[in-house]
């Protein structure tokens, strides 16, 4: 496949080593784009990469990136490394995810991990790269989100959930979060559009969580890439599960939540903003 519909674009892909995120690396860089593959470490990135140009990606669309998300000063640094090389950023497709552990695991920065990775790491990057993405003129922010956030409450008063841990509810929490969060990532009058997808159940790791099988990754990926097009339609905010607009938890709509959640991550990232 190669369109290059998306050849003067540039996208950054969190979480893009495996599954779903290196499925999206794929299938951008055969639209054409220069892809910025995000990996944990350099390791995962190489190998990553390696393995794009293997299934058909020209190397020199390829930028390896690395951060651990379990350390807010590595989101940091490499949002300042994309704001320095990459004055317009057309694609964020915030996709990094990690499954909650057996027992409450808090990060060095002080936030259950599970929703430091998925969730405070991309309001992080959203924050950091608004400049770029404003530059870019028609810039998406795409957060791959999950079903299991309709299940979810958020723990106000414990939103690490140290008192009563659960890793279903901690993940399912920390996707609610996310979509939640979507709209605020791209405050009106910054030409950035937001939206979250639920990709399917998808054969990944994460699969242990849901208890059966999934479908190939490349399929989930191929819902998340979709809505990364010029020539498909979104509405700011909208939530997708699949292909199809959906509703999303309750909770999304509720504007004294939207707020709360809002002023809480903005606590919670602290000082590597």
């Amino acid at each position: 496949m190669s369109d290059a519909v998306l050849s003067a674009r540039t996208a950054l892909v969190t979480g893009a080593s495996s599954g779903i995120g290196w499925e999206t690396a794929r299938l951008l860089a055969g639209h054409g784009a220069t892809v910025l593959v995000h990996a944990r470490t350099t390791a995962e990135a190489e190998a990553a990469v390696g393995r794009l140009v293997a299934a058909g990606a020209r190397r020199d669309q390829l930028v390896e990136l690395t951060a651990d998300f379990t350390r807010l000063s590595e989101v940091a640094v490499l949002a300042g490394t994309v704001v320095k090389h990459y004055p317009a950023l057309d694609l964020l497709v915030n996709n990094a995810a990690a499954m909650a552990p057996e027992r409450c695991t808090l990060t060095d920065d002080g936030n259950e991990v599970s929703l430091q990775v998925n969730f405070l790491a991309a309001h992080l990057l959203a924050k950091l790269l608004r400049a770029p993405l404003s530059a870019a003129g028609d810039a998406r922010i795409v957060n791959v989100s999950s079903s299991l956030h309709r299940t979810a409450s958020m723990n106000w008063s414990d939103p690490h959930r140290v008192k009563k841990y659960s890793r279903v509810a901690a993940y399912a929490q920390s996707q609610l979060a996310l979509t939640m969060a979507t709209a605020d990532m791209a405050p009106t009058g910054s030409g950035i559009t937001a939206v979250s997808v639920n990709p399917g159940l998808c054969d990944t790791a994460l699969l242990p969580l849901y208890g059966r099988g999934g479908a190939p990754a490349a399929e989930g990926a191929a819902a998340v890439v979709r809505l990364c097009l010029p020539e498909t339609v979104v509405a700011h905010g909208a939530y997708f599960d699949g292909g199809v607009i959906a509703p999303t938890a309750p909770a999304a709509q509720e504007e004294r939540s939207l707020k709360r959640l809002a002023k809480l991550a903005d606590q919670l990232v602290g000082q590597a903003s």
